[in-house]
């Protein structure tokens, strides 16, 4: 969980959209589990009847094809990609302090299978070094980065990545306290979320990128949901 889409702007594109910047430093890497902490005892979550990533499932470098000199072209194209982007979001690793200093604030609450999605909306245009959207995992008070998302208002006409694969988000009407409702129109939207909170944005329906750089994930690294997070639901 864009084209310039402002906290109070109904875009007619994405949610936010992602910017160039100079290339990043190398930066250590933080000391990580080999696994997220231990989630929080507690039933699963129903999945949203709603939510639709119906991305198949992938296998190896997310379904390339390594037997060909282009593929392996692209390979090391997303690997490279890969790098760079773990390298400059290590400082949001296992600090979402970090990230909210930098401009990203809470778009949804825990989605089952993906996590809690953080927003920056100045962010524009495609970097894979800064993603509009993080997604975390919270256990007790810790919480981790596991994923990256971009939104689009239609399938991009070029993969951002090498074998990128897209699910779908419905139009929605989003709260600063992570709560959002599905609507066809901003016009529609309730001015405050049912526990009160001030309205934050609309989206149209949107094109999905997910991007699993910081956790590992079966389905593959694009795939929409992860079944490993699904003990934190």
């Amino acid at each position: 969980m864009p084209r310039h889409i402002t906290g109070r702007l109904a875009a007619a594109g994405a949610i936010a959209a992602m910017a160039l910047a100079p290339a990043a430093p190398a930066l250590a890497y933080p000391a990580l589990p080999a696994t997220l902490p231990a989630p929080d005892a507690g039933p699963p979550a129903a999945k949203p009847a709603t939510m639709s990533h119906d991305t198949p499932g992938m296998s190896g470098m997310d379904g390339m094809d390594m037997s060909s000199d282009a593929s392996a072209e692209s390979s090391l194209t997303l690997a490279k990609a890969l790098k760079d982007g773990r390298a400059a979001t290590a400082k949001y690793a296992v600090s979402l302090d970090r990230a909210k200093k930098d401009g990203y604030q809470i778009l949804t609450k825990m989605m089952p299978d993906m996590g809690y999605h953080f927003i920056n909306t100045g962010i524009a245009d495609f970097d894979v070094r800064h993603p509009p959207i993080l997604v975390y995992e919270k256990s007790g008070k810790k919480w981790q980065l596991v994923a990256f998302e971009w939104v689009y208002p239609k399938k991009p006409d070029k993969a951002p990545l090498p074998g990128a694969k897209y699910g779908s988000f419905p139009a929605a009407c989003h709260y600063k306290d992570g709560d959002f409702v599905e609507r066809s129109s901003q016009a529609t939207c309730p001015k405050k979320s049912k526990d009160g909170a001030k309205f934050l944005l609309w989206h149209p329906k949107l094109v999905t990128l997910h991007l699993w750089l910081w956790h590992p994930n079966p389905a593959g690294i694009y795939h929409g949901t992860n079944p490993l997070i699904r003990p934190y639901n």
